[in-house]
């Protein structure tokens, strides 16, 4: 049903095309005599139609004229109809020289019939898209949440095209620092002005949210139009940057609430991909406390370099359960073998290493949260983060790993607490293992704030400050220094 329904579509197509291409000869001969055309000339076209119908139905069929659909009619379609209306006004030109009709036919209708021709054909398919975009979505005109965007670049125009179709949002206009842009227009909504004129407008129009799509720019510029949407009193959303932007997604899809991550005050740092993949494709790569923040970070930032094999190993099943998923899910083609284990459990770490021989091991699994692990966890935090720290460390050299990396903490300067003291304490028994083992390197990476990961003191803050405060800071001149979850996994590896 579904594919005799397609035919009748793509037969009435190819009927109106053949159509116009009639229409375009016979007006072509009508320009040609002003409205009055002889009637030798008259018989001499309708004769002519005999072998040009079958010349332009030919070349419709060879450029693929009936594969999109007319209410996605788009610039592709339009390229196609161009090569096919030029290559089928070629040979129709050729044919008319090399067999000279009686009556001739003039070179005006040979210049003028592709060209109408081209814009019957792509004004009716413009047509028919406008049309039934009005249909489906001209009711949406004047409802939803009125919404500027920020932003009007190449990912704000697309923001733009999708909120045209939404019904949970009305557009009511575009801003941008760009001056060469200021009062032009994107899909019909208007570029009002620049970013300094947001309160302006907020208030003329009665606007409550706005979109940042300037996924492009950097922090600082991020942080500077943030702090104006705050100014106007309106809430802000935000477009992911462009390497955290899903491929095959719309745009409006993605917009989210501004996150810390958005405002770190620097340019998140880089890594130093060609050594990077260097010590990663072709390899087992073991991490140990896939399922938490850093760890299953880890594991993401290790697949985009292509290892042989990714050995995730975490206590928690539901944590290991979430991480596969989405592993598989992001990267189907790389192999990830998903293990629940304790990292104290010195006969499966040797029986995990024997079978998967890593080639590096990073030693991710914790207990990180300062407040938890004092006074009644004390006992548990040194035998996880010690203990097993250590055996872990010990099967890696009795199975010959080569590298192996333990995610520590700044807290271990200088400890004041349980954590702090268990992760220093960690750190000196990898000392001493690597001053007995000849075959594994062992590296110790400590970690600072790490927005977004647990046992941050972010999402506190964040509880604190929704609750009125007060925000327990150490100090009120103290300067904290944050990173992501994402930058704090490649500047381990």
């Amino acid at each position: 049903m579904l594919r005799s329904k397609a035919s009748w579509l793509s037969l009435s197509a190819f009927l109106f095309d053949l159509t116009a291409v009639v229409a375009s000869w016979l007006f072509a001969y009508l320009v040609r005599f002003n409205g009055s055309v002889p009637s030798d000339f008259l018989s001499g076209a309708m004769t002519a139609l005999i072998w040009t119908l079958p010349v332009y139905a030919l070349m419709f069929h060879v450029f693929g004229l009936y594969r999109g659909l007319w209410v996605f009619a788009s610039l592709p379609d339009l390229m196609r109809i161009s090569k096919a209306v030029a290559g089928g006004g070629v040979i129709v030109m050729i044919g008319a020289v090399m067999f000279q009709p009686s009556p001739i036919i003039p070179r005006s209708v040979l210049l003028v019939s592709p060209l109408m021709l081209f814009l019957l054909m792509g004004g009716a398919r413009a047509l028919y898209r406008a049309t039934k975009e009005f249909y489906l979505y001209g009711g949406l005109v004047g409802q939803g949440k009125p919404v500027l965007v920020l932003g009007a670049g190449t990912a704000g125009a697309s923001l733009a095209r999708e909120l045209s179709r939404s019904g949970e949002w009305r557009l009511v206009g575009l801003l941008d620092d760009d001056v060469t842009k200021h009062g032009r227009e994107i899909y019909g909504y208007k570029v009002l002005g620049s970013f300094n004129d947001l309160k302006h407008w907020t208030d003329a129009m009665k606007v409550e949210y706005a979109i940042i799509a300037i996924p492009s720019a950097s922090v600082e510029t991020q942080r500077r139009v943030a702090t104006l949407c705050v100014r106007a009193g309106i809430k802000a959303m935000v477009l992911p940057s462009l390497t955290a932007l899903m491929p095959g997604q719309g745009f409006l899809s993605q917009v989210r609430s501004i996150d810390l991550e958005d405002l770190l005050g620097r340019d998140a740092v880089t890594i130093d991909t060609p050594h990077v993949e260097a010590l990663l494709r072709g390899r087992v790569v073991m991490v140990t406390g896939a399922g938490g923040s850093i760890g299953s970070e880890l594991c993401r930032q290790i697949l985009r370099f292509k290892p042989a094999q990714l050995v995730a190993f975490d206590l928690s099943e539901y944590a290991m359960y979430r991480l596969a998923e989405e592993l598989r899910e992001r990267f189907p083609d790389q192999p990830v073998v998903p293990l629940i284990g304790d990292a104290k459990d010195s006969l499966l770490l040797d029986q995990v290493m024997s079978r998967y021989a890593p080639h590096i091991v990073f030693h991710a699994a914790a207990y990180k949260h300062v407040p938890l692990m004092e006074e009644h966890n004390a006992w548990q935090a040194l035998r996880n983060n010690v203990l097993g720290t250590y055996r872990v460390a010990r099967a890696a050299i009795r199975h010959g790993v080569r590298h192996f990396v333990l995610i520590s903490t700044d807290k271990a300067v200088n400890p004041t607490n349980v954590m702090g003291a268990s992760k220093r304490l960690a750190e000196m028994a990898c000392q001493a293992l690597q001053q007995t083992s000849n075959g594994t390197q062992f590296e110790t990476v400590r970690f600072g704030n790490v927005l977004g990961s647990a046992g941050s003191v972010i999402p506190k803050f964040q509880q604190q400050i929704a609750k009125g405060g007060p925000v327990t800071v150490t100090h009120p001149e103290i300067t904290r220094f944050f990173m992501t979850i994402p930058e704090a996994s490649q500047l381990v590896l």
